[in-house]
């Protein structure tokens, strides 16, 4: 990541603080109006008329630099990955992948490991590291299933 990309990220953190929170007016006021924004559209709104009193609008003026817009905080292009085969066309140092949620641990892992070879940031690992060390070794026949033979004769 080059140097006027990493101000970039910095200014789009910066403009975010100062972003306003866009609400739908008077959705603090009534249950049945929904917060998601919608223009407003009254003969009488001060928000429609801009005034400083109205809630701000979003306009053009609180988007991000064009050269970052979409990528995630750590610099990198965010790609949803479900396969293998979805790895093959991207590059580690540009890409940062996300596992699909769909995916289950036993699928996860090999994927997983997979990725690590090929040198890829993954965003979502979806398991905590120890549980992953856990189910690896489990795959990998190192630690044998306990029966409850085993658990009953220790006690």
């Amino acid at each position: 990541m080059n140097r006027s990309k990493e101000k970039l990220l910095e200014l789009r953190k910066k403009m975010k603080k100062k972003r306003p929170e866009f609400r739908r007016v008077e959705s603090w006021r009534y249950k049945r109006v929904k917060d998601s924004w919608r223009k407003a559209r009254g003969i009488d709104s001060k928000t429609r008329k801009k005034t400083k009193s109205g809630v701000k609008s979003p306009n053009i003026g609180y988007r991000t630099p064009k050269e970052i817009r979409g990528i995630h905080p750590s610099g990198y292009e965010e790609v949803r990955v479900i396969t293998k085969q979805d790895l093959e066309d991207l590059n580690p140092k540009r890409h940062a992948i996300k596992i699909s949620r769909r995916i289950g641990a036993r699928k996860r892992i090999p994927l997983i490991d997979f990725a690590r070879n090929k040198g890829f940031k993954i965003l979502n690992v979806g398991i905590s590291q120890r549980e992953l060390e856990e189910l690896e070794a489990i795959i990998e026949g190192e630690i044998p299933d306990i029966d409850e033979e085993e658990l009953v004769e220790e006690d």
